[in-house]
């Protein structure tokens, strides 16, 4: 799978996991889209303002299930992000010493490793 595929998905799997969870929030507390956006947001990204919390009994279930799952997702996501920065960097890197090419001489050529300093 490529990078670009990869991040694609992360993206696209995050927007469904805050998407479902507005729509849960919406349909199981019966808050505005604004509210049930916030709250999943402030979950998903373990702030936890407290000043939305879940009244129903469905609505208590479903933000653990909704912790468990979105939280999953998005340590997955921000894990990937971080090997894709990773790579890069590393590609960066070995673009460098190719374009830099490796020294002729080091910084102490004239010493013979064989003879100690005195």
């Amino acid at each position: 799978m490529t990078d670009r595929i990869r991040v694609a998905t992360l993206i696209l799997t995050l927007l469904v996991i805050v998407a479902g969870g507005t729509a849960f929030f919406r349909w199981a507390e019966g808050w505005s889209w604004l509210d049930a956006y916030f709250f999943t947001v402030v979950t998903l990204s373990t702030v936890g303002y407290g000043s939305l919390v879940p009244a129903t009994t469905l609505g208590k279930i479903g933000t653990t299930v909704f912790i468990f799952v979105g939280l999953s997702v998005f340590v997955v996501a921000i894990q990937q992000f971080g090997m894709f920065a990773m790579r890069k960097r590393e590609e960066h890197v070995e673009w460098l010493v190719g374009r830099l090419g490796t020294p002729t001489e080091t910084a102490n050529s004239d010493d013979d490793p064989a003879k100690p300093d005195r």
